[in-house]
């Protein structure tokens, strides 16, 4: 990354995000242009692109798709804005097609057309890969400028705004209080303000027949905006190409989803097509609801906007540390030397583990299906044995699986759930607000983002009970003091 944007600070990075845009250049684009202006997160319901924007539904109906007739586009009182259904006569049966959307319909990256297509091309190739919404973001802009774009109908439906994390006030960034998502909010904003430069200087160079966007700047704020728009609404589907599914993107997320999403053919066939089909039955009113991902709160927060309680997939990042260990052990009341100082043969299987040597992750979690890493559990469990050769009679999986009671004998088991035990101590205590200030907080009807921050954080704290509890439970139906290790 330049000098000029690792030197940029996250307050100043916040600041340029948050920043209105409108650019209006030349006069001779004026006829086939529309403005760009983007503004920082607020409100529960972010105002639409256009203030009077057409009737999404229609228009997929006019291109060639197909949406039942008992869909309509509707406030839920649990979902929020998305598409419902309505049918006065009956509910909606499993395997019944919702919406079928022709493949001129989806919005993805193509093929250069012409020398503002190879520009645009141009620009997203300098998008590192871990950024895909940011090349498919380009596209959208693209889109967006022209007054004659035929998705129009599709892109004034699109918010104003995103409650993303790179366009909340600095307090409510301070609020999340979780170092890792910090640092991709931090390292997304260092990221669009260099970028701007990138394209800044890029389109400084293009005749203005070329122009991918009709002779308007693009700014940091205007690259989030569609970073954001194509990061929270984008689907990747056969092939991993990611696209914009007019409609379809506003199903709301669910882990136990009505509906999914099933594409026939290539994308690049004329005949691909992206549906939506009834998974079980909707009733009346109910909202039509898609599976995002297994993903834990971090990854919705960032690319979404939301934060899912009682999220069975969330996590909270740890690193690997002997000193870490060496103090949670201590705080457990677990006597272990190893920790720091591991034996040889410990080593070796540490390696195996990925946890020792080059090349080593050290990244490790609680919380999700496992509860416990099964890394993190595999290293403190062969740590605290004291007999290499009871530890060889088992193999990684084994190792690895909380499911397996006491592999290495209830005395190591105990020791190794305790030290678990004492990291989410230690990772409470990261938090600078209790359980109970953060309820409180919610109950006063704060902002949007200070809502979203203060639920972030709130739910890695009730998660890391819940996995103290787990825990708690298990070590108390161990066997006491015997141990074959």
């Amino acid at each position: 990354m330049a000098a000029a944007a690792a030197g940029a600070t996250p307050a100043t990075a916040r600041k340029a995000l948050a920043s209105t845009t409108s650019a209006l250049l030349s006069s001779s684009f004026a006829l086939r242009r529309r403005s760009l202006s983007c503004s920082a997160a607020s409100g529960a319901t972010a105002p639409r692109i256009a203030q009077q924007p057409p009737d999404l539904l229609r228009w997929v109906q006019r291109e060639g798709g197909f949406v039942h007739p008992a869909l309509r586009v509707a406030d839920h009182p649990e979902y929020g804005l998305g598409v419902s259904a309505t049918a006065a006569d009956g509910v909606i049966p499993p395997g019944a097609v919702l919406i079928d959307l022709p493949g001129r319909i989806p919005l993805r990256l193509r093929r250069p057309a012409d020398a503002a297509d190879a520009v645009l091309m141009q620009l997203a190739d300098r998008v590192p890969e871990e950024l895909w919404s940011m090349r498919l973001g380009l596209r959208l802009l693209q889109e967006r400028t022209k007054s004659y774009s035929f998705w129009w109908p599709y892109i004034a439906n699109l918010p104003e705004t995103f409650t993303v994390p790179i366009f909340f006030p600095g307090e409510d960034i301070k609020n999340l209080q979780y170092a890792p998502l910090l640092h991709q909010i931090n390292k997304r904003c260092r990221f669009l303000l260099e970028f701007e430069k990138e394209v800044k200087q890029k389109l400084g160079t293009v005749p203005s027949g070329d122009h991918p966007f009709c002779g308007q700047d693009l700014h940091s704020s205007s690259l989030g905006w569609a970073m954001s728009a194509a990061s929270s609404r984008a689907f990747r589907l056969h092939g991993e190409i990611p696209m914009l599914l007019p409609l379809v993107d506003m199903c709301n997320h669910s882990f136990s989803p009505n509906a999914r999403i099933v594409q026939e053919g290539d994308v690049e066939s004329p005949d691909m097509s992206v549906k939506v089909v009834a998974e079980t039955q909707i009733d009346q009113n109910a909202a039509v609801t898609l599976n995002y991902g297994c993903y834990p709160n971090d990854f919705y927060l960032l690319d979404y906007g939301f934060v899912v309680t009682s999220n069975p997939y969330d996590q909270v990042e740890l690193s690997y540390d002997g000193n870490l260990l060496d103090a949670a052990s201590m705080a457990a009341g677990v006597s272990n030397p190893n920790f720091s100082t591991p034996a040889k043969w410990q080593q070796e299987i540490l390696s195996q583990l990925n946890l020792h040597g080059e090349g080593a992750i050290l990244k490790v979690s609680l919380g999700g299906p496992d509860i416990v890493d099964g890394r993190l559990l595999a290293a403190l469990r062969v740590l605290l044995a004291a007999d290499p050769e009871t530890v060889g009679k088992h193999d990684l999986k084994t190792l690895m699986s909380l499911g397996t009671k006491a592999p290495l004998g209830p005395t190591v088991e105990a020791s190794a759930l305790r030290t678990v035990l004492a990291l989410c101590a230690i990772a409470l205590q990261h938090f600078h607000t209790k359980i109970m200030d953060d309820q409180a907080v919610l109950k006063g009807e704060p902002p949007l983002t200070t809502q979203l921050a203060v639920q972030f954080r709130l739910q890695k704290k009730l998660m890391l009970v819940d996995i103290m509890q787990n825990l708690s439970r298990r070590i108390k139906t161990l066997a006491p003091e015997k141990s074959t290790a």
